[in-house]
């Protein structure tokens, strides 16, 4: 029976920028060879440079084409608060279903163009307050 989703691959073709990003969203960068890993919890991101690296076992390597969603452990209320004043840009919330329910997300980019989703399943206080 699987358990969890241990890691997963991008390929950049910015690897600064691409660090720059993982960062700021809390992941912890580590190189090894030619490659970097992005450490978050129990989960890491293995980063791949484009055109660096035919070991791989994908056909066809191409960056910006992943979509994956990342839970936060705080409300997503304060995810968007620091966001938006790190980017400058206005994050909207949107209700989501996730593995466990009801989620809260908020789209990003990535420098390469990958879709990263950033949910909480606590539910941010109705508007009007309680």
């Amino acid at each position: 029976m699987i358990r969890k989703l241990d890691h997963v691959v991008i390929t950049t073709t910015q690897p600064e920028e691409c660090l720059a990003f993982y960062e700021m969203l809390g992941f912890e960068a580590r190189p090894f060879g030619n490659r970097y890993s992005l450490v978050a919890g129990d989960f890491k991101i293995n980063v791949h440079l484009y055109n660096s690296d035919r070991s791989t076992h994908t056909l066809h390597i191409r960056p910006g084409n992943s979509d994956f969603c990342f839970e936060i452990d705080e409300p997503i209320t304060a995810f968007q608060k620091r966001m938006q004043e790190r980017l400058g840009a206005e994050l909207p919330i949107v209700e989501r279903l996730g593995a466990r329910g009801v989620m809260q997300s908020i789209y990003l980019h990535d420098p390469d163009g990958n879709l990263v989703e950033v949910s909480s399943y606590d539910t941010p206080a109705p508007a009007g307050g309680r």
